[in-house]
């Protein structure tokens, strides 16, 4: 079947259709992406402006019919961090599917940890053992460990690089008295769930997921974009120390003209990098391997695994992959 992933994030709202089905790999049709930063849209209550709003809809219209024309048999939408802590989320999703036909899900972060999750399992398999995922998104950082497709621990912390970059910083590049309070910030949140994690076992291997993963590990020289997904990328915690001693000296004009930083993601850069290095801390991890699938994987293979409705579902995941089998939400099913 084709199913379309549409994923509205902190940065962009980004469609994936692919070509599945069920225990096959999906394969990747088309993608089309509409950058958005809606927490730059965000007024000092937390609410989303009418700006803001109108961006949004004109977004998910844009996807919509995108997996209309790629001829979709399902759609996918779901709304992650940014429109989750939006103090005006209920308004601002009914408007959207009252304008353009689509419901939203808001995943909860957990979820977003866990469906991350999966999909890093099904791409290193069994054979990678005890698994921890990192992943940082504009809004929030998710975190997952365990030895199966279900993580033992899954957590989500409001320490993603928009945000932080939006809360902490004042200047391009920022302070380093801003830098040194927003690294103290890190290691007392990220206390207690490194704790947690570590609780469920030493990992025989350590991933991170996102744009942020994959531009750090290209700045301390893993292969370009260009070599495949196919090709190992990692990240160590010695490269990342010395990275970032780098990237939060310079300007987000300056970082933008280096190789595998895009430019609408520059200024977030630091911050990014301020996280990955506090969470390798924090979880005592020397090196990751950087996965080049996420959680639109996840919510696709999850959904490939409950089409027969025989899929055995684990209690803990609060039921969350029966919510993904209800994002059946474009109401024409992409093919009206």
């Amino acid at each position: 079947m084709r199913l379309g992933v549409l994923d509205v994030g902190s940065n962009t709202v980004h469609l994936l259709v692919v070509d599945a089905h069920r225990g096959g790999h999906p394969t990747p049709m088309t993608s089309d992406k509409t950058e958005l930063r809606l927490t730059e849209h965000l007024d000092p209550s937390g609410a989303l402006t009418v700006a803001g709003s109108d961006a949004l809809v004109r977004a998910v219209e844009r996807g919509g019919a995108a997996a209309a024309a790629a001829g979709c048999d399902d759609l996918l939408a779901f709304a992650t961090s940014a429109l989750r802590d939006a103090t005006n989320s209920a308004a601002v999703l009914e408007r959207v599917r009252a304008r353009t036909g689509v419901a939203l899900e808001v995943l909860p972060g957990e979820d977003e940890a866990r469906y991350t999750f999966l999909a890093v399992r099904r791409w290193y398999g069994w054979s990678a053992g005890q698994l921890l995922v990192l992943d940082i998104g504009g809004g929030s950082l998710e975190l997952a460990a365990g030895l199966d497709e279900q993580p033992a621990v899954a957590a989500s912390l409001p320490l993603g690089a928009a945000r932080l970059t939006r809360e902490r910083f004042s200047s391009d590049p920022p302070r380093r008295s801003e830098i040194e309070e927003l690294r103290e910030h890190l290691d007392a949140e990220l206390a207690p769930v490194g704790r947690a994690l570590r609780r469920a076992g030493t990992p025989d291997l350590a991933v991170g997921t996102s744009k942020t993963f994959r531009s750090l590990a290209r700045l301390t020289g893993a292969a370009p974009s260009s070599a495949g997904p196919r090709a190992r990328r990692t990240l160590t915690d010695v490269g990342l120390r010395q990275l970032a001693a780098f990237v939060t000296r310079m300007s987000s004009g300056d970082l933008a003209e280096l190789e595998g930083v895009s430019t609408s993601r520059a200024h977030q850069l630091a911050a990014g990098a301020l996280v990955a290095e506090a969470a390798m801390r924090a979880l005592r991890v020397p090196q990751l391997e950087i996965c080049p699938w996420a959680l639109r994987e996840g919510v696709i293979l999850r959904r490939l695994d409950t089409l027969d409705g025989t899929a055995q579902i684990d209690r803990s995941a609060q039921d969350a992959p029966e919510r993904l089998g209800r994002l059946t939400t474009y109401e024409a099913r992409c093919t009206g």
